[in-house]
């Protein structure tokens, strides 16, 4: 069973208009078909948490999503870290690709790949 925290007034995630048309572009590959975004976070990097992003199918006990037509996946644990978390998109010539703005971080490093709370 899936779960859903925030709504259309206060919600969980935010994504930006460039972030989202770059996720359902992807989507559209035939190789992410009934796959969502998955979010989270996992023990690493050089400042104790990775940001995890993929396609995924939805597990029991995920927190699920939905922006603008674009589906999210949260595990409980990734939750805790990832409130009101911002994903952006920059692309062109000196983009980086999807960028994270984490109010819950105290500390990022400087790639902005990993985080500490």
């Amino acid at each position: 069973m899936t779960e859903s925290l925030g709504t259309a007034q206060q919600p969980f995630i935010h994504a930006t208009p460039e972030a989202l048309e770059q996720f359902r572009t992807l989507l559209r590959d035939p190789a992410n078909a009934g796959r969502a975004v998955r979010l989270g976070v996992r023990g690493g990097g050089c400042s104790g948490f990775s940001y995890v992003l993929d396609f995924d199918e939805e597990r029991p006990g995920d927190h699920r999503f939905e922006i603008e037509g674009v589906t999210f996946l949260m595990d409980r644990k990734s939750v805790i870290y990832l409130k009101n978390i911002r994903v952006h998109f920059e692309g062109g010539l000196k983009g980086r690709g999807f960028v994270f703005s984490n109010p819950n971080a105290r500390n990022t490093c400087g790639c902005g790949d990993s985080f500490s709370i």
